[in-house]
């Protein structure tokens, strides 16, 4: 895909466009040397760390970081790098391909790379000097030194400018002396660069700084903390008493810590997304061989229809949310290719590439962590008391997926941001969003025919995400007049607008992708693709709905109440409801078949 004025969008854009025709990358784009790298990652995981995978659950934390020095020397952990700082110097795609398939062995190692790759060299990538680049880059590349990113403390958790650690200028202007407590540290314990947040006098912001471990500092490690899961991830609190720092060891700009801490989260979130999809892709074999294996009254359990029902749901959730990060990768990576173009840095080019995509890094975040978590939930399931058993890959699995839900700035955060940074694009003008919201209210306001294509595949489907997306519109519209700059208060509404927002985002990825597919290969390798798509827009259908009711309830009466529901119930519906329990029949049966999630 060229990297031109005529295919680039604006992140949040797929919210007002319907264009079936343009292309999305899939996994099925992956160059060779994409192939090779995903090939990598999973013999490095099949061959060192899932046969260890008990060893993990035993806080065995020199483990963790003696896989994380063999990943460095890999490549692996500077797969974002420029190569004249030690690293591989690959675009957006291959780092979440990485991020990937390193990831769904096990939480402890998952954690530690995204806590290195993700937040400990991010912020120096793209913030540092050329001296703190050529200094630190090299080392954190290779894997000699380990990164942490000490932002969270007792009192600043989702309000992270609230952080009450200081930063005092010495008399002779040379350094400063932090004070202050973090915790929930993550690669604490090992660590030997520590990204720290501080305020700087009175300051409205935090400010960033390059902190080297130096017990003799003035810094002091608490316990490894008892956790539900990713039990061999290091997690202390750090404890800063004067500590001395260079004055040259700034982050960025004074007073521009919050800032960084922000667009190294939106990378952060898309990246946990990702993260949870090999672990997706795992747990769902995994549960398909036993319940292949598993005979009970005669039968394999495999052939019963509501472990069907279960398989059927995990590979599709799977399916989907794979389907919905490589897409919003591709997006990012032609945006910071595009603004290169139009002149800028490429240090300035992916910051803002990355945060003009900050609404589907939040949508992404939260529907795949939730997806994990439910998968891990079907999985134990599936294995019934075994799975409740430390002797199998699914008790740690559905503790490991928990923390996805919190990391990252929680989902319930992520819900509300989502629908904020959307509103914010279309209050600057860089989408038109109060347009599109007038154009949806005409088209639900016609009395045109639902007819659709009939010889077209997933016509419906096409159609009946469309009606979603002007639904959505048009329920923005109305809480926008309704409640305007007091928006933000209404929070159970933003986050039912959310929900309608990540089923859009992940049903329209799946159908694109599939679409796509299907004319390149073929309805006869696409059938299995096909029914997960019409599964996933269904189970849409049916969230969408139950999110719009209580939207609609919640801001209307009367008369105005009445035509809401009635633009729901007969403009957002289908014209011919699906055999559901024949797709998820026929979804199951052939994974079952192929004994493996084969997608």
């Amino acid at each position: 895909m060229e990297t031109t004025e005529k295919n680039q969008k604006s992140g949040g854009s797929f919210i007002i466009e319907n264009d079936t025709t343009r292309p999305i990358f899939t996994p099925e784009d992956f160059s060779e040397e994409q192939l090779m790298m995903k090939a990598s990652v999973k013999e490095f995981i099949d061959r060192e760390v899932w046969p260890h995978k008990e060893r993990f659950e035993k806080k065995d934390y020199e483990l963790t970081k003696t896989l994380m020095e063999k990943a460095g020397e890999l490549g692996f952990l500077g797969i974002s790098v420029p190569e004249e700082y030690g690293g591989l110097g690959m675009g957006f795609v291959s780092a979440m391909l990485v991020c990937d398939y390193i990831s769904g062995a096990t939480g402890s190692l998952s954690t530690a790379f995204g806590a290195h790759t993700g937040i400990g060299i991010l912020p120096i990538t793209l913030y540092g000097t050329e001296e703190q680049k050529q200094k630190y880059l090299p080392k954190l590349s290779s894997g000699e030194w380990f990164g942490c990113y000490c932002l969270t403390e007792p009192g600043a958790g989702s309000d992270a400018n609230s952080g009450k650690t200081k930063a005092l200028l010495s008399a002779d202007g040379s350094h400063y002396k932090i004070t202050g407590q973090k915790m929930w540290i993550s690669n604490a314990g090992f660590a030997s660069l520590m990204i720290v947040f501080a305020r700087i006098e009175d300051d409205k912001n935090i400010t960033g700084f390059l902190v080297p471990y130096d017990a003799e500092n003035g810094i002091r490690l608490g316990d490894e903390e008892n956790k539900l899961g990713i039990h061999s991830s290091s997690t202390r609190q750090v404890f800063f008493t004067d500590t001395k720092v260079p004055i040259e060891n700034i982050l960025g700009e004074r007073n521009g810590g919050f800032k960084i801490a922000m667009n190294a989260l939106n990378v952060g979130r898309v990246k946990l997304g990702v993260a949870c999809i090999d672990a997706q892709r795992r747990l769902t074999s995994e549960s398909v061989k036993y319940a292949n294996e598993r005979i009970q009254f005669k039968t394999p359990i495999s052939q019963f229809g509501a472990i069907k029902e279960k398989i059927a749901r995990m590979a599709t959730s799977c399916y989907v949310g794979e389907s919905a990060c490589y897409r919003v990768a591709k997006d990012i990576e032609d945006r910071i290719n595009y603004f290169i173009l139009q002149g800028m840095s490429k240090q300035e080019a992916e910051l803002k590439g990355v945060e003009d995509y900050a609404v589907e890094c939040s949508l992404i975040k939260v529907g795949a962590s939730e997806d994990l978590q439910n998968c891990s939930d079907e999985g134990i399931q599936i294995f019934g008391g075994m799975g409740f058993s430390a002797d199998t890959p699914m008790e740690s699995a559905w503790r490991d997926a928990r923390i996805g839900r919190i990391y990252e700035g929680t989902n319930e955060i992520n819900r509300m941001l989502s629908v904020g940074m959307l509103l914010k694009k279309g209050m600057k003008g860089q989408i038109d969003l109060m347009g599109s919201v007038m154009k949806a209210a005409n088209a639900f306001g016609q009395n045109t025919s639902d007819e659709i294509i009939s010889d077209k595949h997933l016509s419906q489907e096409i159609s009946i995400i469309s009606k979603f997306k002007n639904l959505f519109l048009i329920l923005l519209g109305n809480v926008v007049q309704k409640f305007g700059n007091e928006l933000e208060k209404q929070q159970q509404i933003l986050l039912s607008l959310s929900d309608i927002l990540i089923e859009i985002y992940f049903s329209e990825s799946a159908l694109y992708r599939t679409l796509k597919n299907i004319d390149i290969q073929g309805i006869e390798s696409q059938t299995t693709q096909e029914n997960m798509v019409q599964f996933y827009v269904f189970e849409a259908y049916n969230t969408i709905h139950k999110s719009a009711i209580e939207i609609i309830l919640s801001i209307s009466d009367g008369e105005e109440q009445e035509q809401l529901l009635k633009i729901l119930n007969e403009k957002c519906s289908y014209n011919i409801h699906p055999n559901v329990i024949g797709l998820k029949t026929k979804i199951a049966n052939k994974f079952i078949e192929e004994n493996n999630y084969f997608i």
